[in-house]
Order: C-alpha cells, then structure tokens, then sequence
C-alpha cells in the first residue's frame, strides 16, 4: 500500500480518529489505497501493517446527495452482522464531516473475491463455479430468512407499495436521460405496470445482489461477506432474485462492456437458481418472470443514463462508447422474458 493520501481519504484525520473512539485499535501507522471496481461510493483499504480495514465514503463532491447511504449501510451491517448472514464486522461511524469531508464508516477487511465476470470464475472449474453460485443463492435466501423486527430494521423500509414505487422510480430515471428514441422501453414498462405481482411478506432486501457483490473464499468457496449494500431497504425479496436470474442470463454478446457470469463452464442455469431458492425459502416463485423481466428493465434504465452521459462527455474511462448499444439487448430480454412467462 502506499503511505500518500489516497483523494478523499485524510489518514492523519483517519488516525487521530481511531484513537478516540477506539484506543488501542490501530498499533503503527496507517497506509491507504481506493479500492478499485466501487460504483458510486468509494472505498479504500486501510492496514497499520498488523490489521487491515476497509473506509466506505460518498464519492468527492456529492456530501449531501449520498451522506445517507453511509448510515444506511453502517446501520444494516450492524443489524446483520450478529446473524447468519455474512456481513464485515462494523467499526465506526463517522457523521462529522471535518474528518474526511463527508459521513463515512469503518468495517473490518474480509478477504475474499469478487468474481465479476466468466472469465473470472473459469480457473475454478466447473464443480467450483456451480458450488459458488449455488452458496450466493442459499446466502440470498438466509437473509431472506431474517426477521426485520428482530435485528431492529422494523422502520428501515416502506413495504406497502414497493414494487408500484420502484417502476415509477426507475421509469423517472428513464425519463430524465431520454435523448434517443427506445423501441419497447415504453411497452416493457407499461406491461410491467399492467402485471404487478402480489408482493409476499417484506424482507431485508439487498436492492444489488450479485456475484461481484460477495466476496468468495475459503473451503467450500463459500460466502465471505455480502457488501455494497446501499441500496438496502425494506421490500419484496423476489426484487432480489429476479436480479441474480437477470446476472446468471447469458447475454449473447461477446467482449460486451456489461457482462453476466452465465457463460463460465458449470455456472448452474437461471431455472436451477430458481428452483433451489424455492426449495430453501418456501415462497411461491410463480412470478419470477415478472420480477427478472423488472431486472432488465431496471438495468436497461441504469445503461441509459450512462450513455446519456456520455453523450453530453461526462464520463472518463474505456467502455462507455458501446454501453449504448446494449440498451436495446437489455429491453428485448425484459420483453422476451414477459412474453415467455
């Protein structure tokens, strides 16, 4: 790790804090490093060369827009992490914004991978890669299983109403980066409207469930920790299946930009993750293809607005002038998806 400052990230601040609120944590100095692959918040690891631990912030410049994430996730980690589910041990939180500029917490470092793409998974093997993804889906189903009362998340979420909120959220999404015309944006999310399941009892949900947000280690390649969990809230745990179905979905599009992990040799099919979290779980999943057609659309609005951004040039890196050729794959699979029930 290198000794400088990594932007966003004051060690001295970092220190001076620690040995307030937890005497005797850190022994020597710290070192820090941005923890690359983050999306909206950043992330470093930090280590005084005996222990390690990892700094979760909202990105520079955008304090007041994301200082509520922070709590969120500090909060849900807490309230999990004396269960089952596998989750960093919570250290601190800090809402004073004179240390690093912004409310951030601090959790402790769990080795693991995160196993993002096919290509990665394929050292594994095949009877490695089947026996991750089915872990991922039994950890699903475990905090599935936490009763939200119980871990003192009863007002983390507005359940009534969840799935009619998040279309009408994500189609306002859609709406703020439209600058092209969309064929079947529009018919995939008035059908979505038209077809609303019957939410069954609230859960934690993880709002982002996928392999690349678990870390992956140790005998049996089991579940380390389950992070990013910002998008974490109260709601219908199918949301999140129908997500993890949508990532174990081949997409049919070689060296895309955005890739799922379905094409990695023994990587179990969307009908078996299906199949296993009802066996586990106990709910009736007769409507994932409503809630995997959802995932799509959701992702087809996220990929909008990339490339709505990129049109206007604010973004900076290798990829994005292809996102906007994935749009429409990711609306033909919402529909496809609907139409085959």
């Amino acid at each position: 790790m290198s000794p400088d400052h990594p932007p966003g990230l004051d060690l001295d601040r970092l220190r001076a804090l620690l040995d307030r609120e937890r005497p005797g944590l850190v022994t020597g100095p710290l070192s820090g490093r941005l923890i690359e692959g983050g999306r909206s918040n950043l992330t470093y690891a930090v280590s005084d060369g005996a222990s390690r631990w990892v700094v979760r912030r909202p990105p520079l410049g955008h304090v007041l827009a994301t200082a509520h994430d922070m709590r969120r996730e500090h909060r849900v980690i807490s309230a999990l992490h004396p269960t089952d589910v596998p989750v960093p041990r919570p250290v601190l939180l800090c809402e004073d914004e004179e240390v690093l500029g912004a409310p951030f917490y601090v959790m402790e470092f769990v080795d693991g991978v995160p196993y993002r793409t096919a290509e990665q998974l394929t050292p594994l093997g095949p009877e490695r890669t089947r026996a991750a993804v089915l872990n991922l889906v039994d950890t699903l189903v475990g905090l599935h299983a936490v009763d939200p009362v119980e871990v003192g998340l009863a007002d983390f979420g507005r359940p009534e109403g969840f799935l009619d909120r998040q279309l009408r959220r994500w189609a306002k999404q859609l709406d703020a980066s439209r600058n092209r015309d969309l064929a079947g944006i529009d018919e995939l999310h008035a059908t979505l409207g038209r077809e609303l399941p019957r939410s069954p009892a609230p859960t934690v949900v993880h709002g982002d469930y996928r392999l690349d947000n678990v870390l992956i280690g140790g005998e049996g390649d089991g579940i380390r920790a389950i992070l990013d969990w910002e998008m974490s809230t109260l709601g219908d745990p199918l949301t999140d299946l129908g997500l993890l179905v949508m990532y174990s979905s081949p997409l049919g599009l070689p060296d895309s930009p955005v890739s799922t992990t379905a094409q990695a040799p023994g990587h179990p099919a969307p009908a078996e993750l299906i199949e296993r979290y009802a066996a586990r779980s106990g709910r009736d999943v007769s409507a994932v293809a409503w809630y995997t057609a959802f995932a799509w659309f959701k992702l087809a609005v996220i990929l909008e607005g990339i490339h709505y951004r990129y049109t206007l040039g604010q973004t900076v890196g290798r990829g994005f002038d292809r996102i906007g050729e994935l749009v429409p794959v990711f609306i033909e699979h919402g529909l496809t998806t609907l139409q085959e029930g």
